[in-house]
């Protein structure tokens, strides 16, 4: 059968939702986004991502043993509720068996996870196995709870998924203050006297909620991506925690939405795996243009860095060898004078390419000012900036040798790598532990090529 690509007509109906179904199915997906982003937010600082998987794959025999009783029961083996009943019980069984090895033993989350969800899950297809051939049972279709069955999703099911949802952002907003403490410092949380154990229970609880009711929106393999993807993709963008906690619950939210509707736009495309993979394109884009954390910015902090770190190796080379031309000893700022290109390729482990290199941008800056290709020195702006680091670099060399015992002929090194991060406030206070206010002496010979550059 060729593939057909829906009409413009079909494109409008899903994006305004007047198809029951769809409408039914997107806002499903959109309320459980909202809650897994947000409940998912606190299981990832927690470093807990792989419990809700372990707890996905734990509530599938719950589904199969509640199947089958209530077949034996004379019931109706396929209620949605009472399938989501047996799925909570094994999956919370599942996460306070890691809870039990992981406290009463030697045994780490990652083990005690790993063994509790590849345990689980094969007991789960057992059970399964068994109820399949139950004569009237008609357990066909109980598999579809591996993969999630979005578009079969009626009334009923909107409202399990809705209350769920909504008591689960409650209790998430309503905890927050715990909530964050936990995540971040357990630790100091249990030494002030929190339950944390208690507090570990009840964040658990709510991922096992979202965990069982989004069972039947994309499926017990998928539903961690729905938990895990969009907190990960709005960490991207803030170091706050607050905006960080909006943005996972409006990723996840988008991401069920979209998903949903372009499953129903192509029914051939199953609506769990489109929703984790829109999570999972947020998730990239996020990756590589996150304002906070994105690779991009990143890159282009690393080289802003870099690139200052050569700049003010230059400025102070510069200004050491002016400062070699006035004086031995100097207690006061020297002249600006011109200073030979072959005398500034012995200062550090410089290549002439790299140091050229180097110059060229610090023209460019106007830094530097070149006159004939074999002298330099400093412009206005360039020596200002020279004298400074100079000056940070030599305050942070006499606090080491001071206040850290390291000797003079290694003190250099240990400075370099520090001077270029010295703020405003840390010089002040380097100047009042040394008591200085002037440009001080180098406390060691000035380095030669062969230092570390």
């Amino acid at each position: 059968m060729a593939f057909e690509w829906p009409g413009l007509d079909a494109v409008w109906r899903v994006a305004t939702l007047q198809d029951y179904n769809t409408r039914l199915v997107v806002l499903s997906t959109f309320i459980l986004g909202l809650a897994s982003g947000l409940i998912g937010s606190f299981l990832l600082l927690r470093k807990r991502s792989l419990m809700g998987d372990a707890l996905s794959h734990a509530c599938l025999p719950g589904i199969g043993i509640a199947f089958i009783v209530m077949s034996l029961a004379g019931g109706e083996g396929k209620s949605l509720l009472g399938l989501l009943i047996g799925a909570s019980v094994t999956g919370v069984a599942g996460v306070g068996l890691v809870l039990a090895v992981r406290n009463t033993s030697r045994i780490k989350d990652d083990t005690a996870m790993g063994i509790v969800l590849s345990v689980f899950f094969g007991g789960g297809v057992v059970v399964l196995s068994l109820a399949q051939p139950m004569p009237g049972a008609q357990a066909a279709g109980l598999e579809s709870f591996i993969y999630g069955k979005t578009a079969s999703m009626i009334w009923n099911d909107f409202l399990l998924i809705s209350g769920v949802a909504a008591a689960v952002l409650v209790a998430s907003l309503l905890f927050m203050k715990e909530f964050t403490l936990l995540a971040f410092d357990d630790s100091y949380a249990q030494s002030q006297g929190w339950p944390i154990h208690a507090l570990d229970v009840l964040m658990l609880s709510l991922v096992a909620a979202v965990t069982v009711v989004g069972l039947q929106a994309v499926g017990l393999i998928l539903i961690i991506a729905f938990l895990i993807t969009p907190a990960a993709a709005a960490r991207f963008w803030t170091n706050n925690l607050r905006r960080m906690l909006v943005l996972a619950a409006v990723i996840g939210g988008v991401s069920g939405w979209l998903g949903a509707a372009v499953s129903a736009l192509l029914p051939r495309l199953p609506a769990g795996a489109v929703i984790v993979l829109v999570a999972a394109f947020i998730f990239t884009l996020s990756m590589f243009f996150g304002s906070a954390r994105g690779v991009l910015k990143r890159s282009l902090a690393q080289r802003n860095l870099k690139r200052k770190v050569g700049r003010q190796h230059l400025l102070r080379a510069v200004f050491e060898l002016q400062e070699a031309s006035f004086c031995n000893t100097v207690r006061e700022t020297p002249p600006n004078v011109s200073v030979a290109f072959d005398m500034l390729l012995n200062k550090r482990s410089w290549s002439p390419q790299q140091l050229r290199k180097l110059i060229r941008r610090a023209a460019r800056e106007d830094h530097i000012e070149v006159f004939d290709g074999k002298t330099l020195r400093l412009s206005e702006s360039g020596f200002g900036e020279a004298a400074r680091t100079t000056r940070n670099h030599r305050l942070w060399e006499l606090f080491l040798i001071t206040h850290a015992d390291i000797a003079a002929s290694h003190v250099d090194r240990d400075a370099d790598s520090v001077e270029h991060v010295l703020s405003a406030d840390m010089v002040r206070e380097l100047e009042e532990k040394l008591d200085t206010r002037h440009l001080p002496a180098s406390p060691h010979p000035i380095a030669t090529k062969g230092a570390k550059a």
